[in-house]
C-alpha cells in the first residue's frame, strides 16, 4: 500500500488556473524587461517577415539607443511612498514585532515595485516552521509562481484555488512537511528520490503542455505545488445541555446522536440538540509534480476563514490588470525611436568635411600631412598654381523635420499618461517658487497616482489586520 494518497483531477485544475494566468505573465515579463532597460527585444513585423525591434534598427542603419524613463518612473513613486509612508505604531505589541522580524519596510517597497511594474502584489502569511526557524513569516510571491482561478472581485473573495509553486531542497521540503514525523520525513525523501530517477519526472502527459508548471529551474530542487481549494462541507452544530458543551460534528456522526437521544428519553434525559449546517472550507494539499499528495491541512490556522495569500490586482475591471508601465510602455518605446532616429540624422551629417581640389595639392604632401595642417592652429598648407577652387569646408546640422519638437511633445505626453510629473520627481516648474507652493505642486501631483497608492495602501492595512 502506498504511503501518500494521489489527487490528479485536483492537481489539474490548479494546472488550468497556472495556465489562465499565461497571458499575465508574458505581459509582467516584458513590463519587467522595459523597466529594467531591455526595450528593443519586442518582436515587430517587417517587410521581411519578423525581428526585434533591435534588429530592425540595425538593419536600418540605426543604432538602438535606450532612454529608460520608465526606471526613473518607478524610483520616483517608491521614493514618494517611503517618504511619505508612516511607522505601523496602531498595530498591537506581538503584530509590531511580526513586523520587524520580517523586516516589512523594505519588502513593502519591494511589493511596491512589483504593483508599479506588473499590476499585481501577492505575499503569503502564515505561521510556520522554515529553515528560518518557527515564527510569522510574511513573504513576496512572484507572480510568475502565483496562481489563481479567474478573479472579477477587486478583493479577491471569488477564487475557488489559489496556490503558488515552490522549488525547495530536501531539507527544507522535509522541515516544511514532516513536522515531527519521522516516518512521513523518510517517505518525502524517498518520493523526491524517485522522482529524480524516472527519465519524465512521471508526469501525466495530457498535462504537460508546459512543464514549467512540474520542473524546478533548478533539477537539484524539490518542485512543491501549494493548492488551496474552497471546498462546501455538511456539519452538525451540537449543544448538549446536560454537559454544557456546544461541539461541531461531522455529519457521519448523526446516528450515534439519534442513538443517544432515544436512551435518554426513555430515561427522561434532556436531548442533545442539533442543526444541520452547511459551510465552505479552504483545504490545503501540498503536491509533488506527479500528483502525489505530501500533506494536507484542513484550513489555514492563522485565519480559519481563507488561505494564506493577500493579493491585489489593479485596476482589476472585467477581470483585466493593467500596470503603471503597462500604461506608458508605448510612449517609451516612441521616445526611444525618435532618439535613435536623431542619433542617425547627426550621424549622416557632414561634420567639418573638408573639400581641397586635388590640383591644387602638392606632389610631396600626403593627404594625412593636408588633413593634420588644416585642423592644427596656425597650420599652413602650401597649395601650387591659381585656381578659381579654394578648399572649403562644410558643417551641418542635418534635417531633423521637426524631430526634436516631437521629441518634446512624446517627453511631456509620458508625464501626462503616467500621471509622475517633475514636482513629484523633486523638480519644481518654476526655479522661485515658495516651499507651500511647491508642497501644492507634489499634492496636486500626487491626485493622478492616488487611486493606484491608495489600492496599495489598502492592501497592506488588510494585510497588517491579519499579520
Amino acid at each position: 500500500m502506498d504511503y501518500f494518497e494521489t489527487n490528479k483531477p485536483l492537481l489539474a485544475a490548479a494546472y488550468e488556473a497556472w495556465l489562465a494566468m499565461g497571458p499575465l505573465r508574458e505581459r509582467r515579463q516584458r513590463c519587467m524587461r522595459f523597466t529594467f532597460g531591455s526595450q528593443w527585444d519586442d518582436i515587430i513585423p517587417t517587410p521581411d517577415g519578423a525581428m526585434s525591434a533591435r534588429e530592425f534598427a540595425l538593419k536600418s542603419g540605426r543604432r538602438p539607443i535606450t532612454n529608460n524613463l520608465l526606471r526613473r518612473l518607478v524610483k520616483s513613486v517608491i521614493g514618494r511612498y517611503r517618504y511619505s509612508r508612516s511607522e505601523p505604531q496602531s498595530l498591537p505589541a506581538d503584530k509590531r514585532q511580526a513586523y520587524a522580524d520580517n523586516n516589512l519596510d523594505e519588502l513593502d517597497c519591494r511589493s511596491l515595485e512589483e504593483f508599479l511594474i506588473s499590476g499585481c502584489v501577492v505575499q503569503r502569511i502564515a505561521s510556520e516552521r522554515t529553515l528560518r526557524g518557527s515564527g510569522r513569516w510574511v513573504d513576496v510571491v512572484s507572480p510568475d509562481r502565483f496562481f489563481a482561478t479567474p478573479i472579477a472581485d477587486p478583493r479577491g473573495w471569488d477564487s475557488e484555488i489559489v496556490g503558488m509553486l515552490h522549488d525547495w531542497s530536501v531539507a527544507e521540503t522535509v522541515i516544511r512537511l514532516a513536522g515531527n514525523d519521522m516516518r512521513l520525513a523518510a517517505a518525502i525523501r524517498s518520493h523526491f528520490t524517485n522522482l529524480r530517477q524516472r527519465a519524465d519526472g512521471d508526469l501525466s502527459p495530457s498535462l504537460s503542455a508546459d512543464d514549467s508548471f512540474f520542473r524546478p529551474a533548478d533539477p537539484g530542487r524539490c518542485r512543491v505545488i501549494e493548492v488551496w481549494s474552497l471546498e462546501a462541507s455538511e456539519v452538525l452544530e451540537c449543544r448538549d445541555p446536560l454537559s454544557g458543551s456546544i461541539y461541531t460534528a461531522p455529519v457521519s456522526r448523526l446516528k450515534h446522536i439519534e442513538v443517544t437521544n432515544r436512551k435518554r428519553a426513555a430515561e427522561g434525559r434532556k436531548l442533545i440538540r442539533y442543526k444541520w449546517v452547511p459551510r465552505t472550507e479552504w483545504m490545503c494539499r501540498w503536491f509533488a509534480p506527479d500528483g502525489t499528495i505530501l500533506a494536507t491541512s484542513a484550513r489555514s490556522t492563522e485565519h480559519p476563514a481563507s488561505h494564506p495569500f493577500m493579493f491585489r490586482f489593479y485596476p482589476l475591471l472585467d477581470g483585466r490588470i493593467h500596470s503603471l508601465i503597462d500604461d506608458v510602455i508605448g510612449q517609451q518605446i516612441y521616445i526611444n525611436e525618435l532618439i535613435s532616429l536623431i542619433d542617425h540624422v547627426v550621424s549622416c551629417s557632414a561634420k567639418g568635411v573638408l573639400i581641397f581640389p586635388t590640383e591644387r595639392k602638392l606632389a610631396n604632401m600626403s593627404w594625412q600631412e593636408v588633413a593634420s595642417a588644416w585642423s592644427s592652429p596656425g597650420g599652413i598648407i602650401p597649395v601650387k598654381g591659381p585656381s578659381a577652387e579654394q578648399p572649403e569646408q562644410i558643417h551641418s546640422s542635418g534635417s531633423f523635420s521637426g524631430a526634436t519638437e516631437l521629441l518634446a511633445t512624446q517627453l511631456r505626453m509620458f508625464e501626462d499618461v503616467s500621471g509622475v510629473s517633475n514636482a513629484l520627481m523633486g523638480r519644481s516648474s518654476s526655479g522661485n517658487i515658495g516651499a507651500e507652493h511647491y508642497e501644492g505642486e507634489v499634492k496636486n501631483a500626487m491626485i493622478a497616482i492616488a487611486d493606484l497608492l491608495d489600492t496599495f495602501s489598502n492592501f497592506i492595512a488588510a494585510r497588517n489586520d491579519i499579520l
